[in-house]
This record gives C-alpha cells, structure tokens and sequence, in this order.
C-alpha cells in the first residue's frame, strides 16, 4: 500500500527505478550472466565519520526510503530507455520487467541519533534486487540526514522557540520538500512550502514580503490591506525602511491585538530588544518578534537573551548548515557461498573492502546496540557481528522495516519527530555543545 492511502495524504510517488547509478544496472546484467545474481547477500548503509565538528548524526528520510523502494519499477517506458540506449541486453531487461524487492530492510528507526560505524540500514536479499537500491537510498539519507542534523543543532540552540523552514528559494524545487520534511523531524514546526504541507501534512506559514509593501504607495497602506486581508494576528514585516517608525505604524493599524512583527535584517539582537521595548510602550505587550535573515545555529544561540519569540531558517537549514551531505555509504558485508536464494541455511561469508586509506569497511552482519551508563545516559554505541551481549539485548537500535518485500514500519511523521527530540535528551549533556569537538558517543565493536 502506497504512503499516500495509508495516511490520507493526496500524492503518489512515481517510479523511483531510474534514480540509480548506471552500474548498478550493469552489475547485475553480469552477476545474471554469471549466475551470481541470486547469491543471499547483506549491504549496510554506515558513515565511516560526522561532518567535522559534530557531535551526533540524525537518521531522516527512512519514510521516504520505503516509499522510494515500494515503487522501484520498470515499466515499459522505462525498459525501452534502457533499450534504446544500448544499456541491457534483453535478457536483464527482462528480468528487470518484472523486478520487485522481495527481501528484508532493517535500520535505525527515524529521527533516531546515529555515530560513525553505526548500521543505519541492513538490506538482505538477493544481490540482484539488493544493489539496485544502492543510489536511491544513500541519495535519501544522505540529503535528509543532513537537513535533520542541521535542524537538530538549530532546535537546540532555540531552546524551545518554535522554527520555521523557508528554504525553498534556496535549493532544486524537490528537494526543498525533502528539506521540510527533514527539518521537522530534526525539531522545526512548520515549512513556508506549500508542497511540503501537501504531501506531508507540515503545517505551514508565511504572510508577505518586502515586495508587497513596495507595491503599495506608502507603509500604512501595506499595512492596512494585510490586516484587512489576513487579521490583526498577523505579522507584519516592519524592516523595509525605518523600523522604529514601521513598527509604530503596525501598532496604529492592528491595534495592541497584532501578532507579530518580522525583522528581515540588520543588528537582530539589538534591533530585538528595542522593538520589544517600544512594542511594550505601545501597548503591545503580547506581540511577537520573529526574526529571519540568513540564521545558523551559530546565529541563533547568540539570539539566546534576546526578546525572540520564533525564527525563520532558509539557506543554512536546507544546505545542511555547512555539511549538506552525511557521506553515507552502501557496502556489502556478507554474502553466501551458494549461487541460490532457495538456500537460507547456506551460510554469510562476512566480506569487507581492504583500503590503504580510510576506505575500509568491516564485515559481517552487523547488530548495534547503545549501552547506558548508571543513570540511564547512553554512555557508547555498540555494534557487533556475533551474539548481542544479554546486556544490551534490550538495547538494540535496528527495527525491521521490510520483511519479505512488505514495508512494515510506516509511521506518521509526528512519530519520527518525537522519537528525535527523547533520543537527544537520552544523549549526554554535551551533545548539545555547539562548539567544535568528537562524536559524543565512542563506536565500540564487539
């Protein structure tokens, strides 16, 4: 059943078959030739390391790994691109009209907190239906991981101020989707992208921009007709021209009943606290400042004293705040000797890349599990191949989230959202540091 039907939402996803790379395909057009296709195989998504300076990862995107794995189909479009191309010979394209994922996902729930070596996701199956996916999915968690972790700083240095996502204009039209939706997860409230809202029921905001107010021919006619249009609970944007006299204005058109003023650029901080002064004076007590231009969690901490009541992120949100990738990879780590999938007693040979470089992986199947120290506070992240210590079996991270072909993990994205903010306060207190320093959980293999 597709995302959209079970949670009411009003879109479908297309075909995700050709969001892969082209040797993906030709792998498996070989590993069929050489009758190694059907070999049971185990891949991990993992990051050998964090974006320099971070303290903990963020898992986003899980939701729409699952919608994009549901609809990895070749149709005949598809198929004759392949075709045309000189790409497949026709006995993989026709293996491929009739692929399905029929094998087993498991990974770290989403909105769950992530350190290097971490199993985020384990695809099993056959080599054939497990490399396709490869692309689609590291493209996934890569981009939204990203955005969460950014959103998850930025929440945090908010310290419980609501944050609104207006990235859109500053990243590809779909991926500023992705952008919302991840942004939620890691801590935002609401998008200013319609299309989020659409698809993924993400309250939305937004009033008006410098624009509007240029049109008209004075401040006090802009004002007007958004109060007349919108309500004295909306925010005015009070920064075009002169903010002292912009704000008194807002107050003679709304009344002391206005919702909020914006401010869009400038000294934030000092502006801050002398428009919450001068709204004070005027009656105003109860009217928000939101404050936008150009934040990062760097900004927004240092707005920590300041009369703010909510923030508005664009560029650093949607880019990753500097890191706008997780560098997430997709590596085999065990397969069986035997050449069919019929044979699930065939023992996994763990198999590894070896690298002179910082390239190399460890094999095996791998569980993790996140040991507590005497007060309940995660204290390592343990990942091993073998028996899970009696330990720590309570304390497994990996969910299935595919059996069979099946996606048996769909949730709402309220679900992912609460699950980031209990895993974060589960951290220790220097999680939330925004200075520069190692992640905060050491990686332990046993």
């Amino acid at each position: 059943m597709n995302v959209a039907d079970l949670l009411g939402l009003p879109v479908a996803v297309p075909s995700t078959a050709l969001f892969t790379d082209q040797y993906e395909l030709t792998m498996l057009q070989a590993a069929l030739r050489s009758g190694t296709a059907d070999r049971r195989s185990v891949f991990e998504v993992f990051t050998r390391r964090l974006p320099e300076g971070r303290r903990y990862g963020v898992v986003a995107g899980t939701g729409r790994v699952l919608d994009a794995v549901e609809n990895f189909r070749f149709d005949d479009t598809i198929l004759g691109f392949l075709r045309e191309r000189g790409i497949l010979d026709e006995q993989t394209l026709g293996w491929l009209a009739d692929y399905r994922f029929r094998g087993d996902i498991w990974g770290y729930p989403e909105g769950e907190v992530y350190f290097p070596g971490s199993p985020i996701m384990r695809v099993e199956g056959t080599f054939a239906e497990a490399v396709l996916l490869e692309t689609v999915i590291l493209s996934i968690l890569n981009h939204d991981s990203a955005v969460a972790a950014a959103a998850s700083r930025m929440s945090v240095a908010a310290g419980g101020r609501p944050l609104m996502e207006m990235g859109a204009r500053r990243t590809h039209e779909l991926a500023a989707v992705a952008a919302a939706r991840a942004a939620y997860v890691g801590g935002f409230q609401a998008t200013s992208d319609l299309a989020a809202g659409f698809r993924y029921n993400i309250p939305t905001v937004g009033t008006s921009a410098h624009a509007f107010t240029l049109l008209h021919d004075d401040e006090r006619d802009a004002f007007t007709a958004q109060v007349d249009t919108l309500g004295s609970g909306t925010t005015l944007l009070v920064d075009t021209f002169d903010v002292t006299e912009a704000v008194r204005t807002a107050v003679e058109v709304a009344g002391p009943g206005l919702g909020a003023v914006r401010i869009d650029s400038g000294d934030l901080l000092l502006i801050a606290h002398r428009v919450r002064q001068q709204l004070d004076e005027l009656g105003a007590e109860k009217t928000k400042i939101v404050v936008t231009s150009d934040l990062d969690e760097y900004a927004i901490a240092s707005l920590a004293a300041a009369p703010v009541d909510a923030y508005g992120v664009g560029t650093q949100l949607v880019t990753g705040s500097g890191h706008p990738t997780c560098s997430m990879v997709y590596k085999l780590v065990a397969r069986a000797d035997s050449d069919s999938v019929d044979d699930p007693a065939a023992p996994l040979r763990p198999v590894a890349k070896k690298s002179m470089g910082a390239k190399s992986s460890i094999g095996g199947r791998k569980w993790a599990a996140r040991r507590l120290d005497e007060d309940g506070v995660a204290e390592a992240e343990v990942v091993g191949t073998g028996p899970v210590p009696d330990g720590l079996a309570g304390r497994q991270l990996l969910v299935p989230l595919v059996r069979g072909g099946e996606v048996v993990a769909r949730e709402p994205l309220d679900a992912a959202r609460d699950r980031h903010i209990a895993a974060r306060a589960g951290l220790p207190l220097s999680a939330t540091q925004l200075s520069r320093g190692e992640p905060v959980l050491p990686t332990e293999y046993a």
